[in-house]
């Protein structure tokens, strides 16, 4: 594809829920400007866009896909964006390179749960934005109830500039309220539509729509409202204040269409070219410290990338905009982002289309690039000239965590480093070790974000792992006081023996307050030598556990007392007393189970707080209050943390996907008694000492 100047560029993002047609819509654009050899499907696995393997087995997007093509002396760049709840931060991701938004509505299914959370997105970004509703040829779809349930639940700002010819599989035109002409469609899947009159039967429907339209458009300019009610208005004026609202985001035009038989889309691809923003009018990039960057040709060389691809083959491909100049291979590039400094050259560029990439020698302003084997940038990285970096999107914090294990034996070793090229790919993944329990945990937005991110694993790097709930980091220690417990070791096995003898007062100490010693020897009972050999003892004893294998925390221990020998004490001997005097304790102490509690903010339509309220107590839980965010409801709830490793499902499934939640950890409770024994039951464990 030949280098286009920027203002001949347009970036456009397609968003909405999943299944609504987004994908068909992208394949039918890519088909009808002939990028493609054939109109693809991803359901019968000839996507170019949805060409992954758990792409093709889900029917669904679960990454952002890049589709390059010209269009009437243009080329647009369009982002097919996942939209699905698991993988909707790679579309919030990519939505900075974006200059503007198709949002997809399916004529069957109207407004869907995610549909409202990346339009919100794009109007708080400032994008421009243009309706869709797509799947028009689906059985039971209508556009005038769709509409309706746009208007209302969406935005009333959305108002139609186009009104379909037929229903259902009758689809076969459109009524352009603009020109007054209508465009039918042909009979093959060329996306080939032919000019003419408005059917007779529609004359009066696409008057009122269009009187409507006007409106909608006079509303938002005093000139043309007055021009409006003089009956004066021209369509080119008409078609001016539609592009200057717009612009100011007031109006969102909205089409009609239906991707699986390119239908409706070629129209869209047109006003795609004649009204979105080229990328010489995008407002400045936000700089980290604060300084903005214009989207200048002569400026300073910027990149920002918004997407990785570890390919086994070609090995990393970074996918950037150009934010300012233009991209060549030639200068040294710095990537300032985590403060490392690392120089990069771009060296091979490339043009995209799914997984096809062209070479491409130059890129200016504003265009999307797709560049290989960069050797330390990654997704949110910038690259500049002048060491710029670019104010990126805040992510919100993973809301599940997976431990992750080997498959097979001898696989340990290479799950670490495949894992961490596959959270390369997905600014959604995190990876961490829980330091206690030694796990790698595999953290992401839900089972099948994970899911998805293991399968990937195991097909790109040949690394087979298993999946399964972390380790509950459940803590123990003692209610009571106990004083004067004795801890002894004595042992003789021909030769020097050994000997050891402590007493301890042992004191539950403030939550949160740790391990206290305390050293009251007097009169040399024990030397000093050996005393810190009893607080040793005491850590070594506090980290095993006493009744459940978990560590033990916040105790205070009062050494006032001892005995020795002075051939036979040694310092593993009195380690191994005060050990042994923790076990003793235990009982007496009435040591328990501590548990980590979660704060937790959950944001539901208000139908559904009810249901989640009651859930909430189901899981031990104790809602603090609530409050209106929006048109949600906020939950603001504490739940104890082994009670939510599945909620993201839960919630998922009690809202219709509309639900979401944040969540911190908040402080550590008792265990009920019952629960308790249940876990101590499960865990198996036996106090024992280093020479049982």
């Amino acid at each position: 594809m030949k280098v286009f100047e920027s203002k001949d560029i347009r970036n456009v993002g397609l968003i909405g829920h999943k299944a609504c047609g987004k994908t068909s819509v992208a394949e039918s654009a890519l088909w009808a400007a002939k990028v493609t050899n054939r109109l693809g499907q991803t359901a019968a696995g000839t996507s170019a866009l949805d060409f992954e393997p758990e792409e093709e087995k889900r029917v669904m997007s679960v990454s952002v896909s890049i589709g390059q093509l010209p269009w009437k002396k243009t080329k647009i760049n369009l982002l097919d964006t996942p939209g699905d709840g698991n993988f909707l931060k790679d579309t919030r991701v990519a939505m900075q390179a974006m200059d503007g938004v198709v949002l997809c509505v399916s004529a069957k299914d109207g407004v869907e749960p995610m549909t409202d959370r990346v339009y919100n997105w794009a109007t708080d970004m400032g994008l421009m934005r243009a309706v869709l509703i797509s799947k028009m040829d689906a059985e039971h779809s209508s556009f005038e109830k769709t509409l309706a349930d746009i208007k209302e639940n969406l935005s009333s700002d959305c108002t139609a500039v186009q009104i379909p010819i037929g229903k259902e599989a009758g689809f076969s035109g459109v009524v352009d309220l603009l020109s007054q002409k209508a465009y039918m469609f042909g009979d093959g899947d060329q996306g080939d539509v032919k000019e003419t009159d408005i059917p007779a039967d529609m004359a009066d429907a696409a008057e009122e729509a269009r009187n409507a339209l006007i409106e909608d458009i006079a509303t938002n300019d005093e000139a043309l409202m007055e021009k409006f009610f003089e009956g004066t208005l021209t369509t080119d004026e008409i078609i001016g204040g539609l592009k200057n609202a717009m612009s100011e985001g007031l109006i969102v035009p909205v089409f009609c269409a239906s991707g699986l038989l390119n239908r409706g889309v070629t129209t869209l691809l047109d006003f795609l070219v004649d009204a979105f923003p080229n990328p010489l009018e995008a407002k400045p990039y936000e700089g980290r410290e604060g300084d903005a960057r214009e989207p200048k040709a002569d400026g300073p060389v910027t990149c920002l990338c918004f997407k990785t691809v570890v390919d086994q083959h070609a090995g990393k491909i970074s996918v950037m905009r150009v934010l300012s100049g233009t991209a060549t291979s030639d200068p040294t590039l710095e990537n300032n982002t985590r403060s490392n400094g690392t120089k990069e050259r771009l060296g091979s560029m490339n043009t995209i289309v799914g997984k096809k990439l062209d070479g491409v020698d130059a890129a200016p302003v504003g265009d999307i690039i797709a560049v290989t084997k960069l050797k330390d940038t990654h997704t949110g990285d910038t690259l500049s000239e002048d060491g710029w970096v670019a104010k990126t999107v805040t992510l919100a914090a993973p809301l599940i965590s997976r431990a992750v294990s080997a498959g097979e034996k001898g696989g340990e070793d290479k799950i670490s480093a495949a894992l961490h090229r596959i959270v390369e790919e997905d600014p959604g993944l995190s990876l961490t070790r829980d330091e206690r329990t030694g796990q790698i945990l595999l953290n992401g937005t839900g089972q099948q974000h994970v899911e998805v991110a293991i399968e990937k694993m195991e097909r790109k790097f040949g690394v087979k792992a298993e999946l399964s709930l972390p380790q509950v980091p459940y803590l123990e220690t003692f209610t009571v006081p106990v004083k004067n417990v004795e801890g002894k070791h004595k042992k003789q096995t021909g030769g020097a023996g050994q000997f050891g003898v402590c007493y301890l007062d042992f004191e539950p100490t403030e939550r949160g307050s740790g391990f206290v010693f305390e050293d009251a020897i007097v009169g040399g009972s024990i030397p000093r030598q050996f005393i810190p050999s009893v607080e040793k003892g005491c850590v070594n004893a506090m980290r095993r556990g006493v009744i459940a294998g978990f560590p033990l925390v916040d105790v205070k221990v009062r050494l006032f007392d001892g005995k020795y020998h002075p051939v036979d004490s040694k310092d593993m001997a009195f380690q191994l007393a005060a050990s042994k005097a923790f076990k003793a304790a235990a009982p007496k102490a009435r040591a328990v189970l501590l548990e980590p509690i979660m704060n937790m903010e959950v944001l539901v339509p208000e139908e559904n707080m009810g249901d989640v309220m009651g859930d909430v107590n189901t899981r031990r839980g104790r809602v603090l209050g609530s409050e209106r965010v929006g048109k949600y409801m906020c939950i603001k709830a504490q739940i104890p943390y082994a009670e939510i490793q599945q909620y993201e499902a839960t919630l998922r499934s009690m809202t219709q996907g509309r639900g979401s939640f944040t969540m911190e950890k908040s402080h550590m409770d008792v265990v009920p008694p019952n629960i308790q024994e249940k876990i101590i039951k499960e865990t198996g464990f036996v106090a024992t000492d280093d020479d049982d």
